[in-house]
């Protein structure tokens, strides 16, 4: 595995060390305020991004895109700037973040729609499908 799929799954499990990490913090402090911000980092760092990986894994031609680099840098840019966003929300310092880090991980699973609608062909041979 490697380029954009290697990419995802990196960042993904980066993500998912991190927010290990931070849930342990959060549970020997017993304060779970930023739980929310907790939770994104986990299912829109870890969870989506490794997903994206995968498919970018199976499916190597649609990994091989202009639209697929836009996909990998704007899911990204979502993930960095929804986690401090809604740490800022949380503690009223502010939405701007989070909003704006709102809007790029929507764009970024509709460029995934476009993504997958576009290269519903060009699955590894033998793939289920």
């Amino acid at each position: 595995m490697n380029g954009i799929a290697m990419i995802f799954l990196a960042a993904g499990a980066l993500c998912a060390l991190i927010g290990m990490a931070w849930g342990i913090q959060m549970s020997a402090t017993g304060d779970h305020t930023l739980a929310p911000a907790h939770a994104h980092l986990n299912l829109l760092g870890w969870v989506s991004l490794a997903i994206f990986g995968v498919y970018y894994h199976l499916v190597p031609g649609a990994a091989n895109t202009m639209l697929a680099k836009a996909h990998l840098a704007v899911a990204l840019a979502g993930v960095v700037v929804i986690v401090p966003g809604i740490v800022s929300a949380i503690h009223q310092t502010g939405e701007t973040l989070a909003k704006i880090g709102s809007v790029l991980s929507i764009l970024s699973m509709l460029l995934f729609l476009v993504v997958v609608l576009t290269n519903r062909r060009r699955a590894v041979p033998g793939a289920a499908g």
